[in-house]
């Protein structure tokens, strides 16, 4: 895994926080200094807690789970669409529908519903609807496709939230504490990283800031993502030779198996006449 530069991170200004009046007091050990009313976040914290989450994320790549990635600020909004899309993990870029996490089983309805219209409007006979329920069926559609478009293959709750802003998705980060859910996210001089489980120190207003955080994020799932399918390789190879090494041992089985069975009737035909001479003097 590539580690995170500090050169890398100073050209992106991800040591920009905010005013020292909108601080929150528990950023604290994140912070370098004070300049000109602004505060500086130490990087060597960041670099340390980036590779922190890095290889967190890395490991439930390669396990199979699902990342959720959430940014609806307008900054975020294209870097985390490209990244998640480059990784294939859900994202939410649009509004968070509220109860998402919580009431999952209503959010995956609405996906339902949302192919069904895709169903509907391939068929034959949308076009003999009126003009006016098709318009009514396509708003519906492009509405649905809007806000849970990026999440139609979530069938499942995700093992993780990527979040970017948490006060912006405080919602978010609620539902996922309140589920157990580990949350990741980027966090300003103006949040409090005790709500979060690998908090990154970073400046999470300016869109290079995001994508250069986002970018070594993105690198450990891929990489998670290409040990898991060698994993798989390497288990089909070692299944092979074991299935057909089984095939064969039924067969040796049945041969063995028949063997005595030819020799028993003929070591047992005198007995029965032993016995039979016995008793025919008893019935007389």
């Amino acid at each position: 895994m590539n580690e995170i530069k500090f050169e890398e991170l100073l050209e992106a200004g991800c040591h920009f926080g905010h005013l020292k009046r909108k601080w929150n007091p528990k950023m604290a050990p994140y912070i370098f200094k004070e300049h000109n009313g602004i505060h500086v976040i130490d990087l060597q914290k960041t670099i340390a807690k980036a590779d922190e989450a890095a290889a967190a994320l890395k490991q439930m790549a390669r396990s199979g789970k699902k990342v959720l990635f959430v940014a609806t600020k307008k900054q975020a909004k294209e870097v985390v669409a490209e990244m998640a899309k480059s990784v294939d993990m859900p994202f939410v870029t649009e509004r968070w529908p509220g109860g998402m996490l919580t009431n999952f089983q209503t959010i995956r309805k609405a996906v339902k519903k949302m192919n069904s219209l895709d169903q509907l409007m391939h068929d034959k006979d949308f076009n003999n609807i009126s003009k006016r329920e098709r318009l009514q069926v396509q708003r519906e559609r492009a509405k649905l496709d809007k806000n849970l478009g990026s999440i139609a293959d979530l069938t499942r709750l995700p093992s993780a939230l990527f979040v970017i802003d948490i006060n912006k998705e405080h919602i978010a980060v609620a539902e996922a504490r309140r589920l157990n859910i580990p949350t990741f996210a980027l966090v300003d001089t103006n949040t409090n990283p005790e709500l979060i489980d690998f908090p990154i120190p970073a400046n999470d207003d300016a869109s290079k800031s995001i994508a250069a955080i986002l970018k070594h994020m993105c690198e450990a799932i891929q990489e998670g993502l290409n040990e898991r399918m060698l994993d798989k390789d390497a288990q089909a190879e070692e299944e092979a030779p074991m299935a057909e090494a089984g095939e064969e041992k039924p067969a040796e089985k049945k041969t063995r198996a028949r063997r005595p069975r030819t020799t028993e009737p003929k070591a047992e035909e005198p007995k029965a006449e032993e016995t039979s001479a016995e008793e025919a003097p008893k019935a007389e």
